[in-house]
């Protein structure tokens, strides 16, 4: 299951919840019993090589005669 990061906005305190992608957006109440929080943008690395994907290196999404 995901987790979303939350921050109330009355006592400033930072947590986590676990929870299903449908109710990321429902309101959450922090630990302290608070219930005026905000989710948090979460940055998500993604590994990879640097090398360019197979389309790119053909000359675009359809093989060069749109993309150029």
């Amino acid at each position: 299951m995901p987790r979303y990061e939350y921050r109330c906005r009355t006592c400033a305190a930072t947590f986590e919840l676990a929870r299903p992608m449908a109710d990321s957006s429902a309101p959450a109440v922090c630990p302290e019993g608070h219930e005026d929080t905000v989710k948090l943008l979460s940055a998500v690395a993604v590994g990879g090589t640097r090398s360019a994907p197979a389309a790119a290196s053909q000359g675009g999404c359809c093989g060069g005669g749109c993309c150029g």
